[in-house]
């Protein structure tokens, strides 16, 4: 099955992931002008009024952009909703949603029927993150377009099977649009996903490290220097398990080797030197060895793009 026409404009097989106090409207136009999508989570833009705004500044500019530039207009954008009957937020940001017809709606923690007829209603289409095949299963019957494999080694809450694995259940049943996310920080990796049974690559730690993002300094660095090995899989910051920077955990003065199980407070997670899971402890996925220094967007991108070219030249001839 051929992806949606919504994909036509990308230069790159490649989706931004939305990542959590991180991304917000620079990011996200720099990455949809340099020809991939871009997205951030709704729950980003505070106070909830904010998301509007995003959502108008981003569609403003991006439309300006295309005026500008016809032969080579932007690609779509897309924001993260987290459908979980907990967020209280979840009605007031689809009507944002619904005020711009977002093109792309990325649905977590939960399928929801109603949010994807809804989607569909203004001509939009959602994609649901899933870490197993029977989450794949339960999106696709409540409507939703297409499916986010997170597979081990993905940044924040991650899956736990090898994409291989994950990839291949879901092929087995399922031709529609598929993603895939897990230590994907090269254009060589971009090529493999879409190989082993991936349309798109999902990619989010290495946008950690660049201008853009909305994250500071010290954990920008941490982006840079670390690799695999700095790399830590806890549940004890937010009761799912996740995959967090090593350094940003010591220095919360958390021994990361000999971490507790949650406790009843793991959704409102805070250590004894008040460091909060996302705003102290970071999020990282296990690819960020192929990052080596701070670049913008617009530069990692074209990186992505020669690397994917080169592999796929070397392999296809």
């Amino acid at each position: 099955m051929s992806l949606p026409a919504i994909f036509d404009r990308l230069r790159l097989p490649v989706i931004g992931a939305p990542l959590f106090i991180v991304s917000n409207p620079d990011l996200v136009i720099a990455q949809c002008k340099a020809g991939i999508v871009g997205s951030f989570p709704a729950l980003n833009a505070r106070p909830q009024t904010q998301v509007d705004e995003w959502i108008h500044q981003i569609s403003e500019e991006l439309a300006a952009y295309d005026r500008d530039h016809p032969d080579a207009p932007s690609a779509p954008f897309a924001v993260n909703q987290i459908v979980h009957r907990s967020n209280d937020r979840f009605e007031a940001d689809m009507m944002s949603c619904a005020k711009y017809r977002v093109p792309i709606v990325i649905t977590s923690l939960g399928a929801r029927t109603e949010l994807n007829d809804a989607v569909h209603g203004w001509g939009g289409i959602t994609l649901h993150d899933i870490i197993d095949d029977r989450y794949a299963r339960k999106a696709i019957e409540k409507g939703a377009d297409g499916l986010i494999a997170v597979a081990a080694g993905a940044g924040g809450h991650a899956g736990r099977w090898s994409p291989f694995a994950l990839v291949h259940e879901i092929r087995k049943w399922f031709d529609g649009p598929l993603a895939l996310s897990g230590a994907i920080a090269t254009g060589r990796a971009v090529l493999a996903a879409t190989a082993m049974g991936a349309d798109l690559a999902y990619i989010g730690s290495p946008f950690i490290a660049t201008p853009e993002a909305r994250a500071s300094d010290e954990y920008k660095a941490g982006i840079v220097a670390g690799g695999a090995a700095d790399i830590v899989n806890s549940d004890l910051f937010t009761g799912i398990h996740g995959n967090y920077l090593r350094d940003s955990v010591v220095a919360a003065g958390l021994d990361p080797d000999n971490l507790p199980a949650p406790g009843p407070e793991a959704m409102n997670f805070e250590s004894a030197s008040g460091a909060k899971a996302w705003r102290d402890i970071w999020g990282s996925g296990q690819g960020i060895g192929a990052v080596d220094k701070v670049v913008p967007t617009p530069e990692l991108v074209a990186r992505l793009a020669r690397e994917y070219a080169e592999a796929k030249t070397r392999i296809c001839g």
